[in-house]
């Protein structure tokens, strides 16, 4: 396992768009991002803003082999920054479009109202390289990190709209203790600790 530095983020950003980007379901990513002939480019603004925040809140982690990521946000440190507002506004404008912000905003209050006061450690997204995917890879990257989070006296809480994801945090001690249907499309609340 890599933990990754800032020197990183194109890479990062490119294993994210190249595994979110063939999705066309319903599903929080899709929400967030405007589905125009610009998706792909907006696409990569909220990769973008999801690394940034990682690394200004948490971490980003590599697998080894650098065909998979796990970006973590610690929500105590998640502060008011200038940087932090100037990438918020960019995600607007560049990614959501100011006419869908309240979807989203709505997409926020829904989950954060499952999410506890104070400290607790999410990860935010994770993906794999398409021509990774059915391999180990992403597994044994969550697998090391979420070893290190066993023992954390912080809860670790994530959200998810996959199925798939829900099964495979699963495997890591996650429960789920919420599932949220008003958007159209579940999104199942997990934790461990």
């Amino acid at each position: 396992m890599i933990r990754a530095n800032k020197e990183d983020r194109k890479e990062v950003v490119a294993i994210l768009v190249e595994a979110f980007e063939p999705l066309t379901e319903d599903n929080s990513i899709n929400l967030v991002v405007k589905q125009d002939e610009r998706r792909t480019q907006r696409m990569h603004i909220l990769m973008e803003y999801l690394f940034d925040k990682a690394m200004r809140t948490g971490e980003v982690f590599l697998s080894d082999n650098r065909a998979s990521c796990l970006l973590i946000s610690y929500a105590h440190k998640d502060k008011f920054s200038f940087a932090k507002l100037l990438s918020t506004l960019r995600l607007a404008v560049g990614c959501i479009g100011i006419e869908r912000l309240g979807k989203v905003l709505r997409r926020q209050k829904i989950v954060q109202r499952n999410y506890p006061n104070g400290k607790y450690i999410r990860p935010m997204i994770f993906a794999v390289k398409n021509e990774y995917k059915g391999t180990v890879t992403a597994a044994k990257l969550i697998m090391q990190v979420f070893k290190d989070f066993k023992n954390n006296e912080l809860p670790v809480i994530v959200d998810t709209a996959s199925e798939n994801h829900v099964k495979l945090y699963q495997k890591f001690g996650l429960k789920i203790y919420n599932k949220e249907k008003e958007l159209g499309f579940p999104i199942y609340l997990l934790r461990m600790n």
